[in-house]
């Protein structure tokens, strides 16, 4: 596995949040989604645990293409943060909460999703930089981890969608 700088943190209301301390993938306008999948095939083959609900997260073959070419990607107007994200996966799995069942309603899912859909909440911040290149602030996001139950019955991490930048809320000290 590539070398991360990533760590979880409490805020002031005690909520876990994923912080991606190095910017991977910068653009202004546009990412370089191609260079975000070929950074996300790391984790294909791994085996993550949230920790709430003790549940194992697999990551299958096809997570790296659908994180970069989803709908919910094209629609996303802050893709830098959908891009630096990608470093945090294994600890978004491991905080995530509030866990969701969906039936599947999707024809094209039938056979990979056959026992519906999950939805998790998490957060993760990364980090703001002045001018000088020092990090002036962390903003931080909430997303929704969608996870398909495949037919043998395992979890698969599917894409990270729901993207939004929350209003200030500072780490512990």
């Amino acid at each position: 596995m590539k070398n991360r700088n990533v760590s979880i943190i409490r805020d002031t209301n005690d909520k876990k949040i994923v912080v991606i301390h190095d910017i991977l993938f910068m653009g202004k306008r546009q990412i370089n989604w191609k260079n975000v999948e070929k950074y996300l095939k790391q984790y294909i083959g791994e085996i993550y645990t949230i920790v709430e609900t003790q549940d194992l997260v697999y990551i299958g073959k096809e997570f790296a293409e659908e994180y970069g070419g989803s709908k919910d990607t094209a629609q996303l107007k802050g893709t830098l943060a959908k891009a630096n994200a990608a470093s945090g996966i294994p600890e978004l799995i491991e905080i995530a909460t509030k866990k969701r069942f969906k039936e599947n309603f999707a024809g094209k899912h039938r056979k990979d999703a056959k026992y519906g859909w999950y939805r998790l909440d998490s957060r993760f911040a990364i980090p703001v930089y002045n001018t000088n290149e020092e990090i002036e602030r962390y903003n931080v996001f909430h997303v929704e981890m969608l996870i398909r139950h495949d037919k043998n019955r395992k979890l698969y991490l599917y894409d990270i969608v729901n993207i939004k930048k929350e209003p200030s809320t500072p780490p512990k000290q």
